[in-house]
């Protein structure tokens, strides 16, 4: 398996729109019910197209197929896809803010082969180029390990309140991003 990686375009929406029920369905049971992923779907888990006009989603394809993404972003918006929101998503200043670790989701058939190991290390580089010194996430639960593996730290943890009256506990992690020497 030859997986490559490139920044993602509006082309990519079907696949992405695809990939997310897929991988959140296939790989988050452990963690969630079928309640709180079926109420995060569109919502909490959903594309992003800021993210992608912004240049900042990654994709992982196999030849021509997409079974991975994730993004790093420069605006205020936390979480969630384009049917979440409701205002404008300004821009985070680099020397106040952090960047935010985003829409991670792997194809089950593809999970645990370093494919969010990779997006991680292509997220985090980029938001440290762009000039930003600080990185959080808000986290679901199966993500936890690989982001502590990147030496995040859990700061806060909360649950989202979901369209369908369940709830999705979540954890806030932090990172002082790696700065380049000038």
């Amino acid at each position: 398996m030859t997986i490559s990686y490139r920044l993602a375009t509006l082309a990519d929406i079907p696949a992405l729109e695809e990939l997310i029920p897929l991988s959140a369905r296939g790989l988050q049971t452990d963690h969630y019910s079928r309640e709180q992923i079926e109420g995060a779907l569109g919502t909490v888990f959903g594309v992003d197209t800021q993210l992608i006009h912004d240049g900042t989603t990654f994709v992982a394809l196999d030849g021509p197929r997409v079974v991975g993404c994730g993004s790093w972003s420069k605006r205020k918006t936390l979480y969630g896809g384009d049917a979440a929101k409701t205002a404008p998503d300004p821009l985070r200043d680099p020397a106040v803010d952090p960047a935010m670790i985003r829409a991670f989701f792997v194809h089950p058939d593809y999970a645990r082969r370093g494919i969010g190991r990779r997006i991680m290390e292509l997220s985090e580089a980029a938001a440290t180029a762009a000039g930003f010194t600080r990185i959080e996430i808000v986290a679901t639960l199966p993500g936890v390990p690989l982001y502590t593996a990147f030496h995040y730290e859990v700061v806060e943890r909360f649950e989202i309140a979901l369209p369908n009256g369940a709830r999705m506990p979540v954890a806030r992690m932090r990172k002082l991003a790696a700065v380049r020497p000038v």
